[in-house]
């Protein structure tokens, strides 16, 4: 990443294929008075510099320029003044408040210039001075530190990238939808406030990641602290408390116009959603902002349908950096999205000829998913990592605030602790000389010899679903399924044997999260539609969820190995499962003895009788 400082002029250089960075300026003065100079700190300026400043950018209607000086406004007052204060000023038009507000904002770039950073996906994009404040702290740059799909990096050589950029481009493309909304919608009164929350929310949604990103919230914490529900949006909520307190920030908002004690809390909110635990007699959950902003929710991290930034940077960032084609633009939805009123609250809409797009980028997401996240290996690789941390979590001190110690799982409690754990601990370990160390240093040492747990195979379950409960017993399960009609020469324990049970879906379950979308047409752009499965098409998939089990055995020898292959296919039949697809491969003695499984053999079996019917007459 490269980062220029910039004093750019109104019209900013694109970048190809990608859409217009949100500006931080509108458009340049008109310079009609040339020998005009005004102080370049806008906050010295007195209340006649103000109005000369309001009129060389075109603002000239003389009874507000009266009104700013009946109230006194001088430039110090500028970055305080919303659409409330214009209401004192009787500034009604819609297109008359916009543009003045627009100035107010120009008057800022006075003192304070946009950075540019170039990053590999959306190009040359720019940063509000504050974005570059928080991206300045050693909270935020300790993303740099984490990989953004944890084990995987080990099965696809070009996913080196980090939480660091892809945060970057998130608070990118916020500022990219929130613009692009207020700029065809005035009448959503979408405030400079607004556009800089959400680009912060979009900048500082993933701060709360551990080592390895979903490995430590999603496998390492529920194994070392089983009473604790974490996740990382818990930890991001946290650590930009942390960020904003540890570097004084607070005053420094307040500096370009935010509002600390409501606009922190909205910051909060769109990250983690509502804040404690709203009340059922509550009609509007949030804080921060009231129910007629509830699209500016459905930004970053949209719990209504799923469709957000977040989701379309890292579809862009990790195609391109596994090498996997992406067929979903968000170029299009950025430009067809729309504000409407639906049921008394305000949602983000799409045009509805993008429904396509759509389904295409939950197609996408589950195409990564099975070929990406939730590779076999990468998988394997991010259990034997949580192996290691489990045995080395006793003997790890990270240092938190006064002087406290934490240890890898207890860190989550403390964010200057927090700060301090990133993937690096996999090398501490790993080159560490304790003793105390030795067993979780062998299984990191089989990492990077490539002596892997060995993947047995994979499976489906029957009707029923598999329950977070059910998935404990499971080891057990496969160690007891010994077939008794073959002589194996290994045996097995329950210790030896992972089960790792996968949910494969849209991001709702199994929901078509396209149903919790709202259309509107070209026709009457205001009025909303649902648009059903039927009415989209015909060859949509049924279901939209499904369950992978997979098997590992810890045991890496050949004979081990096949007794593995045995339990397992004979689990399989026992628990009613669908046939391993290697099952006929693995355990050829078995298979057959499951007569479910062998219908559509008998069917094949047909196939010559058939053929003699068809050729009798020859």
């Amino acid at each position: 990443m490269q980062r220029d400082d910039s004093e750019q002029s109104s019209k900013r250089p694109r970048c190809d294929s990608s859409p217009r960075t949100p500006p931080n300026t509108p458009p340049a003065a008109v310079k009609e008075f040339p020998n005009l100079r005004l102080p370049s700190d806008y906050r010295t300026w007195d209340t006649e510099q103000v109005c000369c400043f309001l009129q060389l950018n075109g603002f000239r209607d003389p009874s507000v320029l009266d009104r700013f000086r009946e109230m006194k406004i001088t430039g110090s007052l500028l970055p305080y003044l919303d659409e409330s204060h214009l209401d004192v000023l009787r500034v009604s038009s819609l297109w008359e408040r916009k543009k003045l507000l627009n100035c107010i904002r120009l008057s800022k770039t006075h003192v304070d210039t946009v950075k540019v950073i170039n990053d590999p996906i959306h190009g040359h994009i720019e940063f509000h001075p504050l974005l570059i404040k928080i991206i300045d702290t050693p909270q935020f740059q300790r993303l740099r530190y984490i990989k953004q799909l944890g084990g995987a990096y080990y099965v696809f050589p070009g996913a080196s990238h980090n939480r660091f950029e892809h945060s970057l481009g998130v608070g990118y493309l916020a500022g990219c939808l929130v613009w692009e909304l207020s700029e065809k919608q005035p009448e959503l009164y979408i405030s400079e406030r607004d556009i800089l929350c959400v680009q912060i929310a979009g900048l500082c949604h993933d701060l709360g990641h551990g080592p390895f990103s979903h490995m430590f919230d999603g496998r390492f914490i529920p194994l070392a602290r089983p009473d604790v529900n974490w996740k990382h949006e818990q930890g991001s909520v946290d650590m930009f408390e942390h960020l904003v307190n540890s570097n004084d920030l607070k005053p420094v908002m307040e500096h370009y116009g935010l509002i600390p004690e409501e606009d922190i809390c909205f910051i909060k909110e769109q990250i983690a959603g509502p804040l404690g635990s709203p009340s059922k007699y509550e009609s509007w959950p949030y804080k921060g902002r009231p129910k007629e902003k509830n699209f500016l929710y459905e930004i970053v991290a949209n719990k209504r349908n799923g469709i957000d930034v977040d989701k379309w940077d890292y579809f862009a960032r990790d195609c391109h950096h596994l090498g996997i084609q992406n067929s979903f633009d968000y170029k299009r939805c950025i430009k067809f999205a729309r504000v409407c009123e639906v049921d008394d609250r305000t949602h983000i809409c799409i045009r509805n000829q993008e429904i396509w797009n759509l389904y295409d980028m939950f197609h996408t997401r589950t195409s990564l998913h099975r070929r990406a996240y939730q590779h076999k290996v990468g998988n394997v690789i991010d259990m034997m990592i949580t192996d290691a941390f489990l045995k080395a979590d006793p003997y790890i001190e990270l240092t938190g605030a006064e002087g406290r110690k934490y240890h890898l799982s207890t860190a989550i409690n403390d964010m200057e602790a927090f700060t301090k754990l990133t993937d690096n601990i996999f090398l501490e370990i790993l080159y560490s000389t304790d003793p105390k160390l030795d067993a979780a240093r062998e299984i990191l040492k089989k990492i990077e010899c490539r002596n892997l747990y060995k993947f047995i195979s994979e499976t489906q379950p029957g009707k029923e679903k598999i329950e977070k409960e059910d998935i404990k017993k499971f080891p057990e399960e496969v160690a007891n399924a010994k077939p008794n009609n073959i002589p194996l020469e290994a045996e097995l324990k329950t210790e030896d044997f992972i089960v790792d049970v996968i949910n494969m879906d849209y991001g709702m379950e199994d929901k078509n999260p396209i149903d919790n979308v709202c259309f509107y047409c070209k026709a009457d752009v205001n009025k909303t539609i649902t648009i059903s499965e039927e009415q989209a098409s015909q060859i949509l998939p049924k279901k939209f969820e499904e369950q992978l089990i997979r098997v590992y055995c810890k045991k890496t020898d050949e004979k081990s190995v096949f007794a593995a292959q045995q339990h397992f296919v004979n689990w399989c039949a026992i628990k009613n499962f669908t046939k391993p697809q290697d099952g006929d491969i693995i355990a050829p003695l078995l298979t057959p003895l499951k007569r479910e499984w062998n219908q559509g053999g008998a069917s094949s079996q047909k196939l010559p009788r058939a053929r003699v019917a068809l050729f009798q007459n020859e």
